[in-house]
């Protein structure tokens, strides 16, 4: 999950297989815990991981999804009906809890990194099952694991239409065996600057107490670190067709301060860090997923509009007042994971240089 702020609320999402995990920082004013998804014309679309398998993969993971035994999942089959087997995990398998866009390129990417590797997806319902078959991830229904164990989860699921996330997060950890990693994509809205100043891995975060909304990361992220694993924050994410820019152009105009502070994330640097994270097997460790290329929201869309990518142009933003944004930098993280993004900036991400 990134980081998000309130925004005029659309039709709200119901928490299915195909949404982001991470929560996207595109809104306008305080952090809130909700993604939207928007979809506009591109032009030049930046290329993103080819997620077909091929048929024979396919059949195995629907036969692997459709089979029955006393070590379940708690899941089903793409339509919904059948247990899943579990009698055999092997070492690099993946459980990826919440696989919505984030956590389909970090399965494509694990299966690039383990060939081989089985990878299930846990989601709050089975309406997209039959998807995530199709890419060669096995579908589970949110519930309790009985029987074998993981080496390596990912939670990626947001915060947004679960009753109880912290409980999520506890039933998530008690899926991990201990060894390998278990890593959950937390946001760095919990960090307490809102200002546009500086903040890194150790700055100080919003205190318990002060926001319901950050106050159930910081609890799920303690369930994860008193467990061992690794809590990593990330910023807004995007690519050619999710991201504030692809909202505020859906808008136009926006009754915002244009001066505001956002961070961005590329979903595949995103997805190439978290699996730099967990092949380093570290214990209750605290990371920072960003680009650090910190851009004003005027900035961003006046990217936008010179890149010649997009069929539309923003025409502004209109509002004076309203908090102002951070600037993240995960130097710290970048030293100790070995990490660099493939997309250095939004703005090289836009094909454009550096103003």
């Amino acid at each position: 999950m990134g980081e998000a702020s309130r925004l005029p609320q659309p039709r709200p999402h119901r928490l299915h297989s195909h949404q982001s995990t991470a929560i996207p920082y595109f809104q306008a004013t305080a952090p809130a815990v909700s993604s939207y998804s928007f979809t506009l014309s591109v032009r030049c679309p930046a290329p993103i991981p080819s997620l077909r398998v091929s048929r024979s993969h396919r059949r195995a993971v629907m036969s692997a999804a459709a089979g029955s035994s006393s070590s379940t999942l708690g899941v089903s089959d793409a339509t919904g009906a059948n247990a899943l087997s579990l009698e055999s995990v092997g070492q690099n398998d993946l459980l990826i809890v919440g696989p919505g866009v984030l956590g389909r390129i970090v399965a494509e990417m694990w299966k690039q990194e383990y060939p081989g590797c089985k990878i299930y997806g846990q989601t709050a319902t089975a309406d997209h099952h039959g998807e995530l078959a199709e890419i060669g991830i096995i579908p589970s229904l949110k519930g309790s694991i009985m029987g074998p164990k993981f080496s390596y989860v990912i939670f990626c699921a947001p915060p947004y239409r679960s009753e109880d996330y912290v409980g999520d997060l506890r039933v998530a950890a008690s899926n991990w065996n201990g060894e390998g990693c278990f890593l959950f994509t937390s946001s760095t809205a919990v960090y307490d600057c809102s200002d546009n100043g500086l903040c890194s891995e150790d700055s100080p975060c919003v205190p318990i107490g002060q926001s319901p909304r950050t106050d159930v990361l910081l609890k799920a992220e303690n369930v994860v670190l008193e467990a061992g694993g690794c809590v990593l924050r990330l910023v807004g994410l995007y690519k050619s067709d999710r991201g504030p820019h692809v909202y505020w152009l859906s808008k136009g105009s926006l009754d915002a301060r244009p001066d505001h502070i956002l961070n961005l994330i590329h979903y595949e640097d995103a997805a190439s860090l978290a699996i730099a994270i967990m092949n380093k097997r570290l214990r209750s460790r605290i990371f920072v997923g960003c680009d650090n290329e910190p851009l004003s929201r005027q900035e961003i869309m006046d990217r936008v509009n010179r890149s010649g990518k997009f069929d539309t142009e923003f025409q502004g933003f209109t509002g004076t007042d309203g908090p102002l944004g951070k600037r993240m930098e995960n130097s710290k993280t970048r030293a100790e994971i070995g990490w660099q993004p493939k997309y250095p900036s939004f703005t090289e991400f836009l094909g454009l240089s550096n103003l």
